[in-house]
């Protein structure tokens, strides 16, 4: 049997308030532990098959490009009313690979800097495939 992800650790500088952001993102629950000030949170998920969220205090800052990030699929949302939800969370764009016919991804950080992306959700995916399979079955043999 292999093992499972138990944990993904952020490195941060306010545990408490990057956690807040990601609970909203993603819709974990805090550890009931957690407050302000505190050097380390944690964020729960619903389920036992999905990692904790772990987020340390640490003193330096993000100076360059996450060797490992999330990338996030909507469930109930296109990938730009994702985009845009998580923007009105706090974060940024760092960059736009969104193409019009759905495909594509943004690049996107969190308050600290983590870069994530958001990826078209399984009916956009599934649409752009269409689409491309009907575009080259009329393409002139």
């Amino acid at each position: 049997m292999y093992p499972r992800i138990r944990n993904i650790s952020f490195d941060c500088h306010d545990t408490y308030a990057l956690a807040g952001f990601w609970a909203a993102v993603l819709g974990y629950a805090r550890h009931s532990d957690d407050a302000p000030g505190d050097p380390e949170a944690a964020l729960l998920p619903s389920d036992d098959a999905t990692p904790n969220l772990f987020f340390q205090e640490v003193p330096e800052d993000k100076v360059t490009k996450n060797r490992l990030h999330i990338c996030l699929e909507p469930l109930d949302r296109t990938r730009d009313e994702e985009v845009e939800r998580v923007l009105g969370l706090g974060a940024t764009v760092v960059t736009d690979h969104r193409n019009a016919d759905g495909t594509g991804w943004a690049v996107l950080a969190d308050p600290e800097g983590n870069e994530f992306c958001v990826l078209g959700n399984v009916a956009e995916r599934r649409a752009a495939a269409a689409a491309r399979a009907a575009a080259e079955d009329n393409r002139p043999a």
